[in-house]
Formats: structure tokens, C-alpha cells, sequence
């Protein structure tokens, strides 16, 4: 069972009303990230009508106000949708990274991260920049204090660039705006065809 789909039997059985608490509750014990750390987007004050609070925009408040406006039934899909407008977060995106075999650090914690992944994708707080290097255990395994050539080249043709100052391909969004779920899910595509055609073994 994918962490998606333990997310919407964890709803589906939830007898309370579904509030900020209950998704805070449920994302934190699936997949293991703490909403109320997660920064949110610049535009959602905008979006969701809401006011901040001393300056800053309270993650609860938020969801609240959304789940209150919102006229879907509140199910999974709509939450994880809602979740990905507010904070940027992907969380059908992360659960189908579940055994790729690829780290990820966002919003200033760790999503997925096993001690047999072979990549790590990092993104900034904003999610405007990120960057991508081996993990210890890869280096361990191959010798290459690197990335392997085959994906230099395939994040390079995405638009990433080498930093010499870490040993990181980086690119960072021309815009100021987070970078799309469409980039990101062409990183991953790019990394995961590297591992299954010259790192499966591993």
C-alpha cells in the first residue's frame, strides 16, 4: 500500500471532523512531515483570504480556511491537492518515490531518506532552487565522489549547472517562483532512469 493510499484509508476511518489538527495529524504520521514547519507559499494569503498572524501566516489557519471554503467532498486527493496549494508540497509525487531508491530534503526537513538511497534531491526552503548529489552510501559503492556522467548530462540538458563549491548540479528557477511539479517530475525521471539502467544492483 502506497503512503497515499494509507493517507486515504486513515481519512476514510477518521470519525472526527476533518479540520487543520486531523490533516496535520494524519501527513505527519504517513509520510512523516511536520505541516506546521512547512513554510508557505507567498501567494496563498491571497488566495485563501486569509490574514497573517504577527507578520506570518499560520499553518492551521490556513488549512482551515481552506477546507472551509472548499465545496469537494474532503477526500485524499482533495486534501493532497489542497496541500501542494498551500505549501508547495507534492505528496502523491512523494509517495511514488517510495523505493526509487532516492532521497529528498524540503521545506527544511527530511521526506524520504533511506541509508541504501543512492541520490539525494534537495530543495531550498522556497522550493525556488535545488540540488541534487550522491549519497554516502553511492560513494561507498562506486568510488565516484560525483554524480555519474549519464545523469550530469541529463540534468544539464533539464538546465542544471555544476557547483564546484558542494559538487552539486543546482538550478534555480529564472522566475523567483517555485519550480514547477513539472520540473520536478522530470528530475525524477532523469535520476530514476539512472539507477535502473547502471545502478540497480547497488
Amino acid at each position: 500500500m502506497s503512503k497515499s493510499e494509507m493517507m486515504d484509508k486513515h481519512l476514510d476511518s477518521t470519525e472526527n471532523t476533518i479540520d487543520s489538527a486531523v490533516v496535520c495529524e494524519v501527513v505527519e504520521s504517513t509520510f512523516g512531515l511536520d505541516l506546521d514547519e512547512a513554510p508557505i507559499l507567498e501567494n496563498v494569503n491571497a488566495i485563501e483570504g486569509c490574514s497573517s498572524t504577527d507578520g506570518k501566516l499560520l499553518s492551521r489557519v490556513v488549512i482551515d480556511s481552506y477546507l472551509n471554503q472548499c465545496k469537494e467532498e474532503l477526500t485524499g486527493p482533495v486534501i493532497r491537492g489542497m496541500i501542494n496549494r498551500i505549501f508547495g508540497v507534492n505528496l502523491d509525487a512523494i509517495s511514488s518515490l517510495e523505493g526509487k531508491r532516492i532521497s529528498l530534503y524540503s521545506k527544511g526537513q527530511w521526506i524520504v531518506h533511506n541509508k541504501k538511497d543512492l541520490f539525494v534531491v534537495h530543495t531550498g526552503i522556497r522550493d525556488v532552487d535545488v540540488k541534487i548529489y550522491p549519497t554516502t552510501y553511492f560513494t561507498e559503492q562506486t568510488g565516484l565522489s560525483g554524480l555519474p556522467m549519464d545523469l550530469q548530462q541529463l540534468l544539464m540538458n533539464l538546465g542544471y549547472t555544476y557547483n564546484k563549491e558542494n559538487g552539486s548540479y543546482y538550478y534555480i528557477n529564472p522566475t523567483g517562483e517555485a519550480v514547477p511539479d513539472q520540473f520536478k517530475g522530470k528530475t525524477m525521471q532523469a535520476i530514476g532512469k539512472v539507477i535502473h539502467e547502471s545502478f540497480s544492483s547497488l
